[in-house]
């Protein structure tokens, strides 16, 4: 009988990292699972050891170097695993026990959700003598109670790692987008959002993003090694969707938008250049006041000087 979600898992030359996904995903209290380690591009043998080792069932797809990337690796994987329902599981990320069993529930109680978020924590790390050891935690989007399409557009609310959804809806929208670098679950949570619902579970954090601001090479998250990708790949997915629009709709709305937008810009240069000028009033009129106050004879030399200016 075919498990009902599938887990697919990318990871690339980062054993440990790995190895510790794999013990998360062992400890989840909802069991009806297929897992799939994609291995995009790294030592074959290294992650069949680890596999091997872990304390959690596990097929294995190896992606030739030089052939995958993040959204060839998440393709590779779906396809593979032919569940109800699937969630991408990157190997530096985490979940709370309960994340399957409580997002598997919300899909099952909101048939018209594609796909459900939950509270998500953002957890730093740092290198301690060969080890990533937490140093931190922060909310993602603190206080969100939803996802909606209108914020989606101006930057993603939500992560992989805090997303499961019903793999049917790749027939729906199509795949993640494999001439994208990044910002591919971006793009693919706006495809779903213009379709379907998406449902969030609002309260405890029940997925945790791993950040190594300080990491570099292999170890590095995705954010920080592929920030120019990320600016370049948000930019042609929004000049993509501007231009299915101006091709329907023609080019009236997107010029009248660009105008405003450049008379906002210019106003509020100017007003910022006012606050500045007045706040620069404010200090030196309180600077004087404080030298009035304690230091009065230089406070009577100033007024015979500006007395003597006078005549």
């Amino acid at each position: 009988m075919t498990a009902r979600v599938g887990i697919v898992v990318r990871t690339r030359q980062r054993p440990d990292f790995l190895r510790r996904a794999l013990d998360d995903i062992a400890a989840q209290t909802f069991s009806d699972r297929r897992v799939v380690v994609v291995n995009d591009g790294g030592d074959p043998g290294e992650v069949d050891r680890v596999v091997s080792e872990a304390g959690v069932d596990a097929e294995i797809v190896h992606i030739t170097a030089g052939q995958g990337g993040r959204c060839v690796a998440a393709n590779a994987g779906v396809r593979v695993v032919g569940t109800e329902f699937v969630a991408l599981h990157d190997d530096d990320d985490r979940w709370h026990p309960e994340f399957l069993a409580r997002t598997v529930a919300w899909l099952d109680a909101h048939p018209g959700d594609a796909a459900v978020s939950t509270a998500t924590e953002i957890v730093y790390e740092e290198d301690r003598g060969g080890r990533w050891v937490e140093v931190g935690r922060a909310p993602f989007w603190a206080g969100m109670q939803r996802i909606s399409l209108s914020e989606m557009f101006s930057v993603n609310r939500a992560v992989p790692i805090s997303v499961l959804y019903r793999t049917a809806v790749h027939g729906e929208v199509g795949w993640y987008d494999e001439s994208l670098e990044a910002v591919e679950d971006w793009d693919f949570y706006l495809r779903i959002l213009a379709r379907a619902g998406f449902g969030y579970v609002a309260g405890e954090p029940l997925a945790y993003w791993t950040q190594r601001p300080d990491a570099t090479g292999i170890a590095a998250n995705s954010m920080f090694a592929l920030a120019d990708a990320h600016v370049r790949d948000d930019a042609l997915v929004r000049d993509r969707a501007l231009e299915q629009w101006t091709r329907r709709e023609g080019e009236g709305l997107p010029l009248y938008l660009a105008a405003l937008q450049d008379r906002l810009i210019v106003r509020l240069d100017e007003r910022a250049r006012e606050h500045a000028e007045r706040l620069r009033a404010e200090i030196r009129d309180d600077v004087r006041r404080e030298i009035d106050a304690h230091q009065p004879l230089w406070s009577r030399l100033r007024r015979w000087r500006r007395g003597i200016a006078r005549r």
